[in-house]
């Protein structure tokens, strides 16, 4: 068995070395495109494809919206308790503990991590599609019960709700952006998985202003009794599952998936019509070889701790943990507290993530035109550098000012926009490349487990994070943002340091990254050998 492993290695290695040597030793980024290897354009159907596929990202991004729970109905006097609503002082909120978290971020993530280790398996074996159907139909269970609690408020209820939608994120996180990885041409492929933030960041948006009607306007001529008044767990949630579930029936299965399932031919066919050419035989021919590989590996989740796959381990846990720890989650929920104590009350909640998440919007749409050509490195370098000063800044304006009554009015815009360009960097960068770079870095026999593993180190950080916001921000006052620009810091030297360039290089011929990176080639072990 050994042999037969070290022999398909042997095959996939010798063509990825030859592809870097042609691009000369100097780097990845000089290297001859893999488009040149691997023909296609981009096409209607893939960009169709990729727009159906993300729709789960909208899903996920709206309950990341602070205080969505407390703003739903009935529901916001259930829970009113523990939104901030001190209107003296921030020192009183923080000695009478209102509004301390409580863990209902976990409620849904915990879920989450454990759907995300079922779907690896379901993925591998029945393909991201099911998968993605799955997630869908979640959903649609997690909206029903939702109303279903709405009607007569019952926590019982509304936290099955809950759990249930924790499901479906945990199998869309899982299968979307492996989904949209490998459906892509290799010089899209950054591209194609930037959609899923843009999703997410749109939820974000779509929730908050949902929320803002819900509370603030009269409801409109066109508005169904079903759906308003309800919140965006609630009617938006409803929506989007019945639109995932049915859009996610006519998608067309991932060509690695087809060919390692057996389906060599339809997995063919299917790369012709994503390529929008009849000439893939080359990136046919190493689906082939990866399938092969693939098959002679019987336990995935233990042979993803084998030397050979250290960076790629390493990275799938460090990446989404740097990207909860740049603080953003707590920077929108802070913006909410600033928000209400200079006078704007329960819009509080609103304002800032509508705000913010048309900025993530805008600033993942700029990064999908560039990142396939400026590469990975350069948008997460960029980002922490502006991320880091970000940090400094309001720490420097908040020094003795964090009870936001004694801020004036020019330091709240000041800060404001500060926090915006802070939304704006995050956007290029951290936000939807810790999504793809896990996604893109595994071979084909441990992909599906490897982005498991990342989804779980992502809802398990972000819940901490944010659990432990407010509590921090009481002791440590303008100290937590020193705190996240500590993290900031360290994350941009291990990019520097330690990220291999991935821009060009096709997802079946990621062991040569490794081999040819200053670091890596230490530790993993001489070429050929699996351990």
């Amino acid at each position: 068995m050994k042999e037969m492993i070290n022999s398909d290695i042997m095959g996939l290695e010798e063509r990825s070395s030859q592809k870097l040597k042609m691009g000369g030793e100097a780097g990845l980024n000089n290297m001859r495109t893999e488009q040149e290897v691997h023909k296609g354009k981009l096409t209607i159907h893939l960009l169709i494809t990729c727009l159906i596929a993300a729709i789960g990202g909208v899903i996920l991004g709206s309950v990341t919206v602070p205080g969505w729970f407390a703003t739903t109905g009935e529901y916001y006097e259930m829970f009113s308790d523990y939104s901030y609503k001190d209107k003296s002082s921030f020192e009183s909120y923080c000695k009478d503990g209102a509004g301390m978290s409580f863990g209902l971020l976990l409620i849904v993530y915990l879920p989450g991590i454990v759907a995300a280790f079922i779907a690896s398996p379901v993925t591998r074996k029945y393909g991201h599609k099911k998968s993605i159907i799955i997630s869908a139909a979640i959903f649609c269970v997690s909206a029903a019960l939702l109303i279903a609690s709405s009607k007569k408020p019952d926590l019982l209820i509304f936290f099955i709700g809950q759990i249930s939608l924790g499901l479906g994120i945990g199998f869309g996180a899982q299968a979307i952006p492996l989904y949209l990885s490998e459906i892509a041409p290799t010089h899209f492929r950054g591209g194609s998985n930037f959609m899923f933030q843009l999703a997410i960041s749109l939820g974000i948006s779509i929730a908050s202003i949902d929320n803002y009607t819900d509370r603030h306007l009269t409801k409109p001529w066109y508005a169904v009794d079903l759906f308003y008044n309800y919140g965006p767990s609630f009617g938006l949630v409803t929506a989007l599952a019945l639109l995932m579930i049915v859009a996610a029936i006519f998608l067309t299965e991932t060509p690695n998936s087809l060919i390692h399932r057996g389906s060599k031919e339809k997995g063919k066919k299917v790369l012709e019509k994503l390529r929008g050419t009849e000439q893939v035989e080359a990136e046919f021919q190493d689906m082939v070889s990866a399938s092969e590989l693939a098959k002679t590996v019987k336990t995935p989740f233990r042979s993803i701790f084998w030397k050979k796959n250290r960076p790629q381990l390493v990275l799938a846990i460090l990446v989404p943990m740097f990207r909860s720890l740049t603080g953003i989650n707590s920077l929108l929920y802070y913006t909410s507290i600033l928000f209400f104590n200079m006078g704007y009350k329960d819009k509080t909640i609103l304002y800032p993530s509508v705000i913010i998440g048309a900025i993530l919007v805008l600033s993942t749409l700029l990064s999908m035109t560039v990142v396939d050509r400026f590469g990975r490195r350069v948008l997460l370098i960029s980002g922490g550098i502006v991320m880091l000063i970000c940090q400094i800044i309001i720490a420097i304006i908040l020094a003795g000012k964090v009870d936001n009554q004694n801020l004036s009015r020019t330091l709240f815009i000041v800060l404001i926009f500060v926090i915006c360009l802070f939304a704006l960097a995050f956007g290029w960068s951290w936000g939807p490349l810790a999504w793809t770079i896990p996604s893109e870095i595994f071979p084909l026999e441990i992909r599906s487990t490897g982005q498991s593993i990342a989804v779980a180190v992502n809802f398990i950080v972000t819940s901490v994070v944010a659990d432990s916001f407010l509590p921090l921000l009481c002791e440590i006052k303008f100290g937590i943002f020193l705190f996240y620009a500590g993290w900031i810091l360290l994350m941009t030297i291990f990019v520097y340091m330690f990220l291999p360039e991935t821009k060009g290089v096709s997802i079946d011929d990621m062991a040569s990254v490794w081999r040819n990176h200053w670091f890596w080639k230490k530790i993993v072990p001489a070429q050929h050998e699996i351990s």
